[in-house]
């Protein structure tokens, strides 16, 4: 099954693809639907880095759901600017373990319109075998509420997303103003 949504965030390409690496973003963006904690002996790293990274999740930060991996890719070198964050991870116990398939993408590119803004395509795949059919309601509705996030929020990135992270990692590709606005800090 897939569930795939298309919106224009309010920021700029740069602080989406910011705002995509942070695990703080994840989880604000998450809850309080479901709750994220790291199952990583550091906890949670700044900002993602490929690789695996297990969680556990719970429901209204209450039920647990199991243990997961979240497995991450990143495309960022497309020549029409586009880049995509991608997890291929797997459920590992509870519910989680029920989903025999996922393919999570979330692609960030310039508005074509030239707004400043920023084209955000978000795209599930996933299979939970005899419930697939059954599961789809509940994940697009939980994208549904994670795309409401993200929107709500992406307003707010273009002034203090990144101010933790060292300037070279906050640069994404023709973002030479990025490494200033991480050098400056600015708050509210």
């Amino acid at each position: 099954m897939r569930v795939l949504l298309k919106e224009i965030l309010d920021c700029p390409p740069d602080a989406a693809w910011r705002a995509l690496r942070s695990p703080a973003v994840f989880r604000e963006v998450s809850s309080p639907v479901v709750s994220v904690e790291s199952l990583e002996a550091d906890g949670f790293p700044t900002v993602w880095e490929p690789g695996e990274h297990p969680v556990a999740l719970n429901a209204l930060g209450l039920v647990p759901m199991g243990e997961q991996v979240i497995r991450l890719t990143m495309e960022t070198t497309r020549k029409d600017g586009v880049r995509i964050l991608r997890d291929t991870g797997r459920g590992v116990s509870g519910a989680l373990a029920s989903v025999t398939l996922w393919d999570h993408r979330m692609a960030v590119a310039p508005d074509p319109a030239g707004t400043g803004k920023t084209l955000f395509r978000d795209q599930l795949i996933f299979r939970t075998g005899a419930l697939t059919l059954a599961s789809w309601p509940v994940f697009w509705a939980l994208w549904q509420w994670r795309l409401r996030q993200l929107k709500r929020l992406a307003p707010t990135w273009r002034l203090d997303l990144g101010v933790d992270l060292p300037a070279d990692a906050a640069a994404g590709p023709g973002d030479a103003s990025a490494a200033a606005d991480a050098d400056s800090r600015v708050t509210e």
